[in-house]
């Protein structure tokens, strides 16, 4: 089975237990579809006891709307990005780390514990991070696409066989990361520049494609995509031909998180939950299985050697990948960014 394949099946199999009828659970836990083993709850239960729950978001703004409509009540445990995990703190929705009942936090590398979000992981922890950059087609590209310029002004025989990422955060990136602006930035002025050359590149593009992006890379329909290292990897799976590149104007650092609810009543266990996925084998399940680099070192460092050779951007290494510009809260800068980003999608 393909690693995309493996993916989609993982998926359908948490949906389908993300579906089952709600029991009187110890434990509810929001995640993203397919981002944990299918059997984590029979696994979970075999471990501690326990009775575990999962539901699903799709996005991290689906979760979010839900927790600040209800102050965080019905959930113990969520996975949301970085960025967001900080909202959830300032708000005083998110329940300290206990770290004596995570020993396990001792797995993680000590840049994932230091992370300027939440430095010392106070109030969340990381599960998986990575970057974003250009996957292409080594056969179908002509040279190497080493510059955010290269899908945003492309060449005669790339353009029209472009995508670009949807989601306001990274769309935005592309654009102000090729105008030597800061993925954070709050500069109006600097936020209209990235936007009036995300306008000009729309012109350039196939589509916008959060999710069947390596599809096309591996069909041929696209030549050079904007992509998350990770979903690189399912296209990287199925043609060795494609490869995944960090521009030399630079890229972002992000990171999915765990928090516990400051509302849940249910602290003991959530704790307990963290610590069972920071085990060395339980962490490891991700990168295995999504390809995404996990920031536990004991979990790298049990994979085959030939996840890396095979997928390169997963031998990334924490110094290396902490280079890159961490991706943060924006505050009252988002309304800048989504208004941007509806300009760029209405225009001609």
């Amino acid at each position: 089975m393909t690693v995309k394949n493996r993916f989609i099946a993982t998926c359908s199999a948490v949906a389908l237990l993300a579906a089952a009828p709600a029991g009187a659970a110890d434990l509810v836990i929001s995640n993203w579809d397919g981002y944990m083993a299918p059997d984590i709850a029979d696994s979970f239960k075999a471990a501690t006891g326990l009775e575990l729950e999962v539901v699903n978001h799709a996005t991290n703004e689906e979760i979010m709307g839900k927790l600040m409509a209800s102050q965080g009540k019905g959930y113990d445990v969520v996975f949301v990005s970085s960025p967001f995990a900080e909202v959830l703190n300032k708000q005083g929705l998110a329940e300290p780390i206990d770290k004596a009942a995570v020993p396990n936090l001792a797995n993680l590398y000590p840049e994932a514990a230091a992370l300027a979000y939440d430095p010392g992981t106070e109030f969340s922890v990381p599960y998986t991070w990575g970057t974003t950059g250009l996957c292409y087609r080594s056969d179908l590209v002509a040279g190497t696409p080493d510059s955010w310029m290269n899908l945003l002004k492309p060449a005669d025989d790339v353009t029209g066989k472009t995508t670009m990422l949807a989601t306001d955060r990274w769309l935005m990136a592309a654009g102000l990361f090729a105008t030597g602006s800061s993925v954070n930035e709050s500069d109006p002025a600097k936020i209209n520049a990235a936007k009036d050359l995300l306008i000009e590149a729309k012109k350039t593009l196939l589509a916008y494609d959060d999710t069947t992006f390596y599809s096309k890379l591996v069909s041929g329909e696209a030549s050079l995509v904007h992509a998350w290292d990770g979903w690189c990897n399912y296209g990287i799976g199925e043609n060795a031909e494609i490869k995944f590149i960090v521009p030399k104007e630079g890229s972002d650092l992000w990171v999915d998180t765990i928090v516990v609810m400051k509302g849940s009543e249910n602290k003991d266990a959530a704790m307990k939950f963290i610590n069972f996925i920071l085990d060395t084998k339980n962490h490891a399940w991700a990168a295995e299985n999504i390809l995404y680099k996990v920031p536990n070192k004991a979990a790298m460092e049990s994979l085959d050697p030939a996840i890396a050779a095979q997928y390169p951007n997963m031998a990334m290494a924490p110094a290396e990948l902490t280079k890159l510009e961490l991706m943060r809260d924006l505050g009252d800068a988002q309304k800048d960014y989504s208004r941007a980003v509806s300009e760029i999608k209405a225009s001609n």
